[in-house]
């Protein structure tokens, strides 16, 4: 008698489950597909079409036409496009490390039992919640050269009128005590948070040992604060290089384009002088720029995780 293999069969436990996990995949998607048409048409769809806009000469009203690397190569002898670039690192470097010691040591004072500390805490981090164009419209009153309150003040101290955001030589250093303003707030918000987090075990140890508020600052605070201070340098240099809002209320690149920085250079080329393809070959060299930053402050923060897991094990 020939014995014949037996059928393989699936159980219709397993039949169903598969019916199931597939009705409930296709449920999943069929909620989801709404917000992935939506960031594929804002986001994916519009950096592909800038990208291939920068090797084209582009003026938005006639057809285009495929040009190569010849905006490149133009961005490399623009005399303003260099100046945009030399104001926007003067810029990042003023900003990021002012408002980031500001915040610091904001922190460091509020993170005292006093009175109305959570008062003084309020009044410094509302600054930042101010949309940019509200701060430009507000200080463009304040530093105006004839009517402004600033030059009322400095008159009645016995001081010269200023330019303020009409002197080249003043504007920008006005505008980065703007957004210090502003921007220092986020700082001390976050260092604060870090500031609390601090293991009261060393502190407590480091003062048995005899050590006093500086060097315990200096070697239990600070290197503790190290992973915040990266992410503060990453945040801050991003959001510096991204400036616009404050820069188009206030000065719109001038006087004498001492203020024109890459972004507001990104917007005059593209939609004041009609040059889309230039704007976007800006656009991409201040993309590349940003995640070049992105990057080595990321290989930084892993260099330090790793020496410090080394020094703990």
């Amino acid at each position: 008698m020939s014995h014949l293999p037996a059928p393989i069969t699936v159980a219709p436990q397993r039949l169903n489950r598969r019916r199931k996990r597939r009705g409930e995949a296709a449920t999943a998607w069929t909620f989801v597909s709404p917000s992935v048409v939506i960031i594929l048409g804002l986001s994916v769809v519009p950096v592909v079409w800038s990208l291939l806009l920068s090797f084209q000469t582009n003026d938005l009203v006639t057809p285009s036409r495929w040009s190569g690397l010849d905006n490149y190569r133009a961005l490399a002898q623009d005399p303003h496009f260099s100046e945009a670039v030399r104001n926007t690192l003067l810029y990042v470097v003023l900003y990021v490390p002012l408002s980031m010691a500001a915040g610091l040591i904001l922190a460091l004072v509020l993170n005292r039992r006093i009175r109305f500390v959570g008062l003084y805490r309020t009044l410094i981090f509302v600054p930042f919640v101010i949309s940019a164009t509200a701060q430009g419209v507000l200080f463009s009153f304040i530093l105006d050269p004839e009517f402004g309150i600033a030059n009322a003040l400095l008159h009645h101290l016995g001081f010269a009128p200023q330019g303020f955001l009409t002197d080249p030589s003043q504007a920008l250093l006005i505008l980065v005590a703007v957004t210090l303003w502003s921007g220092t707030g986020f700082c001390l918000v976050v260092y604060l948070a870090a500031l609390q987090d601090v293991d009261q075990s060393l502190i407590e140890a480091a003062t048995l040992d005899g050590a006093n508020r500086r060097q315990l600052l200096r070697y239990v605070t600070l290197p503790t604060l190290t992973p915040v201070s990266v992410f503060l340098v990453l945040w801050q240099t991003i959001n510096a290089l991204q400036v616009f809002d404050l820069i188009y209320v206030t000065t719109k690149g001038g006087p004498l384009g001492s203020t024109t920085v890459i972004v507001y250079f990104i917007w005059e080329q593209a939609f004041k002088n009609g040059a889309a393809g230039y704007g976007a070959a800006a656009a991409y060299v201040l993309a590349v720029v940003l995640g070049l930053t992105a990057g080595i402050l990321r290989i930084v923060r892993r260099r330090e995780r790793r020496s410090l897991e080394g020094a703990t094990a």
